[in-house]
């Protein structure tokens, strides 16, 4: 038997896909998280062969939980099942350690069969982002991207220094540095286009 735990933060799906997935034979579900912090409590517990989760979720999103198992708990393979199709987080997803990637609107039994493949150590990508996993190329740096994620978030540059320990003109060379490689006319527009990448 796989052992699945599933992780996503809206109950209807994540009730619809436990009772799908349990219709398998080889399938058994052994536990449901409603956000990233329960499933990492969950996997903890129940040490799963396969952890499906969505990318955004409360507390702890898909991708952070991804770099977590890899640092963890290395042989419980990660399959991302989501609605964005967006390039950046595929390969955000992958270099966390994810073995695959996968949209909410794969049938049935294409996701059993995923699940199949991510058990066994083989990687399975949607085959309409697989050729768009490595073209848009994320140009920020980790402290760029810290900023202008809080920025987007409406806090102001001496809040953004408070939180994450920076000075300032520090904070405003970092957006600076963001909106240039962006080709972005402000703040605003450059976490825009970093969302709209998966790049945040």
């Amino acid at each position: 038997m796989i052992r699945v735990l599933l992780a996503e933060d809206q109950t209807l799906l994540l009730g619809a896909l436990g009772s799908l997935l349990a219709l398998e034979d080889d399938i058994d579900i052994v536990g449901r998280a409603e956000d990233g912090q329960q499933a990492k409590q969950l996997i903890e517990a129940h040490q799963p062969d396969v952890v499906i989760t969505d990318i955004e979720m409360p507390g702890m999103s898909g991708l952070d939980l991804a770099e977590w198992l890899q640092r963890e708990y290395a042989d419980i393979q990660l399959l991302i099942l989501t609605t964005f199709a967006r390039p950046g987080y595929l390969r955000r997803a992958l270099e966390a350690g994810a073995r695959g990637y996968l949209l909410k609107e794969t049938p049935a039994e294409q996701l059993a069969d995923a699940v199949r493949k991510v058990a066994r150590g083989e990687r399975t990508i949607a085959p309409e982002l697989a050729l768009t996993a490595f073209d848009s190329k994320d140009p920020l740096t980790d402290r760029e991207r810290q900023v202008l994620k809080l920025a987007g978030e409406g806090i102001s540059n001496a809040e953004i220094g408070k939180r994450l320990h920076l000075a300032d003109g520090t904070v405003r060379n970092y957006l600076s540095e963001a909106i240039s490689k962006l080709n972005a006319d402000n703040r605003i527009e450059a976490w825009r286009i970093a969302r709209d990448n998966g790049w945040l």
